[in-house]
């Protein structure tokens, strides 16, 4: 899996690379890339969601998901209280650190590694993790208390959040789909990988490099965002039964991805430093080509 996961990242990074090309020449323009991540959020991540509940509903899946969702708050609540003491008077460094990227970043390498079916277990994970940056990340940005603000029947209408409804619907009534809508979910969820890649590349190409290298609170963001958190994870997760290898590796690469690009929407959303938001996505992004493979290892020696 080690290897397997460095070949998955560098196919992505070699994504990455071509939608930075293709930003530098113009072929690409902001509003381009803005269309790009709609696309993402609104059709090519549900796909995904929904694809991953289209499995046998079994007592082994029934029980699995449950815990998933119970121990994907666990980590999440972590991965929240940790942020919050580091970065008390940054609350951008406390939203990127807080939440990754597995929807983009992480799915990937987990059908790579593990195949298709074992995104089932990463599901909730994604559903909580949006969850909490509607709630925590915002109050974070604009220094309002965690409730206020919130607008559920907005998060109800979350594309991600009915994407989740569906698929576990789906997976409930055991309904069978006929190939057509199964293989058309298959193929827009094949978007997935791609897009998420040809977006970081365009917010490196946004990216004032040298600048970047300058800035001494990213390599802490990354250290806490890549190290920190993921071996906390790896140690909570390794209490978990052997039975359970398969979801708590799902949810270890989930733990381990890079700062989520929703940061840097949620910066220029709210008016914050939205160039920052946007360094802490790529510079975490560069440094878990060696950070994800690392944890993982160390996983396959601990577990």
């Amino acid at each position: 899996m080690f290897l397997i996961l460095i070949r998955q990242i560098l196919q992505m990074f070699l994504l990455a690379g071509i939608g930075f090309l293709l930003f530098r020449c113009g072929r690409i323009t902001r509003e381009g890339s803005r269309t790009i991540g709609n696309i993402l959020i609104y059709v090519s991540l549900p796909a995904v969601i929904i694809n991953g509940f289209l499995v046998e509903r079994t007592a082994e899946h029934v029980y699995g998901l449950l815990w998933s969702a119970a121990t994907s708050f666990v980590l999440l609540l972590v991965s929240v209280l940790v942020s919050h003491f580091v970065f008390r008077k940054d609350p951008v460094g406390a939203f990127a650190s807080s939440f990754a990227n597995p929807g983009f970043f992480g799915i990937p390498l987990v059908i790579a590694a593990l195949g298709e079916g074992a995104v089932f277990y990463a599901a909730p994970f994604i559903a909580l993790l949006n969850i909490g940056q509607w709630t925590y990340g915002v109050s974070r940005l604009n220094g309002q208390p965690v409730l206020q603000g919130l607008q559920p029947k907005k998060l109800i209408r979350a594309p991600f959040v009915i994407a989740l409804l569906v698929g576990v619907a789906l997976f409930a009534s055991r309904l069978p789909l006929p190939e057509i809508i199964s293989g058309g979910l298959r193929t827009v969820a094949g978007l997935n990988t791609p897009l998420a890649m040809f977006t970081v590349g365009i917010y490196l190409a946004q990216t004032d490099i040298p600048g970047m290298l300058k800035r001494k609170s990213l390599g802490l963001i990354s250290v806490v965002r890549l190290l920190a958190i993921p071996l906390i994870a790896l140690l909570l997760l390794w209490l978990l039964p052997e039975s359970m290898q398969e979801m708590r590796t799902v949810l270890l690469i989930c733990a381990a991805c890079p700062v989520g690009s929703n940061v840097a929407v949620y910066a220029q959303l709210y008016g914050k430093d939205y160039p920052y938001a946007v360094e802490t996505v790529v510079f975490s992004t560069v440094f878990s080509l060696a950070s994800i493979p690392l944890i993982t290892y160390l996983s396959s020696l601990i577990w």
